[in-house]
């Protein structure tokens, strides 16, 4: 299945097919993981605990941001 890469605001994205989101059992507002693979781009339903860590990750890299540049050196 072919899509095309659109402009949407100052972003770009694709529009996914009704009947991939149906199989999938996903809405507008659900995350996807975006990955590089050999073959070109890889999506996947981001799980509620797996989302939830990354946002722990998140909040943890924000608030230690000046210590890990420096361990980072």
């Amino acid at each position: 299945m072919n899509v095309i890469i659109r402009k949407i605001g100052n972003s770009e994205g694709i529009i996914i097919p009704k009947e991939i989101l149906d199989r999938l059992g996903l809405k507008a507002g659900d995350s996807l993981a975006l990955s590089e693979s050999q073959n070109g781009l890889l999506m996947k339903p981001m799980d509620d605990d797996f989302a939830r860590q990354v946002e722990h990750a998140e909040r943890f890299m924000d608030k230690y941001k000046t210590a890990l540049k420096k361990l980072a050196q």
